[in-house]
């Protein structure tokens, strides 16, 4: 009985660091996964090392970006951390074209 009561808290360490730990990045990581496979070209994106730009073509692996009008790189799917949202400019900001 005394071997049984020594391994509960143990058992009890292991289920608070799964669920503290390991089940909330599995999510996180099936978000990531979900948001690469929804990438559709015309999309503005972010990468994971901040740089910002236009999916111009999809592959199954690797994306082209359009950075600058005329400029487009060749990435990796994988290194696409965000869709990102363009802000609307309110009437009379700067920036109002």
């Amino acid at each position: 009985m005394n071997d049984i009561a020594a391994l509960i808290p143990l058992v009890a360490i292991l289920a608070l660091f799964w669920f503290m730990v390991v089940r909330p990045q599995q999510r996180r990581q099936k978000e990531v996964v979900r948001l690469q496979e929804s990438i559709q070209v015309g999309q503005r994106v972010m990468m994971s090392s901040g740089i910002f730009g236009t999916v111009v073509s999809l592959t199954d692996d690797r994306a082209h970006l359009e950075i600058t009008h005329g400029t487009v790189i060749e990435i990796a799917r994988a290194a696409i951390a965000k869709v990102d949202q363009p802000v609307a400019v309110e009437p009379g900001e700067p920036g109002d074209a």
